[in-house]
């Protein structure tokens, strides 16, 4: 099965990009070096293309309900122009996506958009519609993923530099908070929000309009190579690494995002996490600092100092910023305290790290 192209697929190949594939999507890895776009992001701007995301909007009279039924937290308090991150959940309560849900400007032809991750756009859409379905809900729901481009400018310097090519007032949008405005001429959303940890914006405009966007920001383009890095340092999740339904089921709980549970809405899964609400999860993901060399990797074992197997690393990384290994990994609750001294299994040797809490960086 040939792969996904996004929209900039070809402005990226001009400039010598390379390319893997992603959720089924071929995206650019990276463009000069990760280290180099990690710290552009960092102490500047960077741009990202992120197309790969997805973008299913719902509209109709129960638009907001379906909405609700089927994430975790609680949409009924957006008002238009807000978004909210969330998980959704089958009946277990375990994660099958994270994303955020927009209740879109007064100015948008839908009521609300929600971002599945790469190559989970079909699967929601027919959760949403066969849920539709199900509860005899009024409302429309349409996959966008090829009408939307998506791009993501971040970096302390992005507020600035976007504002060279927008007249909206950037510094009245919250976070989290999504407006109608043009950009660089092109009709587009902006989002106060990101996946790097600094201050930045994900910009919505129409596929076929995404070069004259992309060419108007004038800053380091950045690949998923940099991305990972920089959203690692946050502990942010990536789906399917962090979380998987089949191969790594963990729920919001044992996740970290416990925040975004809102168990006074009745949504897929609510009755099975208010239980692990109130017991508590057994294991609990948690950062690792490395403090022998050697990298941690996804699938790396973590034991205690004695050998006992505690769990898997799920993301790590030699952190550019930090200049030294971090890693997530889920290990039993009592291990979620910060500086438990653990092992993590590195090329059959057991290197010294100890818990921390993340983000990694302060």
């Amino acid at each position: 099965m040939s792969l996904r192209r996004p929209p900039l697929r070809a402005a990226h190949d001009d400039v010598g990009a390379q390319f893997t594939d992603f959720g089924g999507w071929d995206m650019p890895v990276e463009f000069d070096s990760i280290r180099t776009e990690h710290t552009a992001v960092r102490e500047a701007v960077g741009k990202f293309d992120v197309s790969h995301m997805g973008e299913i909007a719902v509209s109709g009279p129960d638009a907001g309900q379906l909405c609700d039924r089927l994430t975790t937290n609680d949409v009924s308090r957006l008002a238009p122009g807000e978004g909210q991150y969330a998980a959704i959940t089958d009946e277990d309560g375990t994660i099958l996506d994270d994303t955020v849900v927009y209740n879109l400007p007064a100015e948008a032809d839908a009521a609300y958009l929600f971002i599945p991750n790469a190559g989970h756009d079909e699967e929601m859409y027919d959760r949403w519609v066969s849920h539709r379905e199900e509860w005899g809900l009024d409302a429309t729901v349409e996959n966008r993923t090829e009408t939307y481009a998506m791009i993501a400018l971040q970096g302390p310097d992005a507020p600035q530099l976007l504002a060279e090519q927008t007249a909206l007032d950037l510094d009245g949008l919250a976070r989290f908070e999504v407006a109608a405005a043009a950009v660089a001429g092109v009709d587009a959303f902006v989002a106060r929000t990101g996946y790097t940890g600094e201050a930045g914006f994900e910009i919505l405009c129409p596929w076929d309009d995404a070069e004259t966007v992309w060419s108007a920001l004038e800053c380091q383009p950045c690949g998923l190579g940099a991305r990972d890095t920089l959203r690692i340092e946050m502990g942010f999740l990536l789906s399917g690494q962090d979380f998987h339904p089949e191969e790594n089921p963990r729920n919001p709980y044992e996740a970290g995002i416990g925040f975004v549970v809102a168990l006074d809405t009745d949504f897929v899964g609510r009755d099975t996490l208010d239980g692990i609400d109130a017991e508590g999860p057994a294991e609990k993901l948690v950062g690792l600092r490395l403090l022998d060399r050697g990298v941690p990797r996804h699938g790396y074992t973590v034991t205690t100092p004695d050998g006992e197997e505690l769990g898997e690393v799920t993301s790590g990384t030699m952190s550019p910023t930090l200049g030294e290994p971090i890693a997530l990994a889920y290990l039993p609750e009592e291990y979620a305290d910060p500086d438990q001294r653990v092992r993590v299994v590195i090329r059959g040797e057991p290197k010294k790290a100890r818990t921390t809490t993340t983000p990694f960086l302060s």
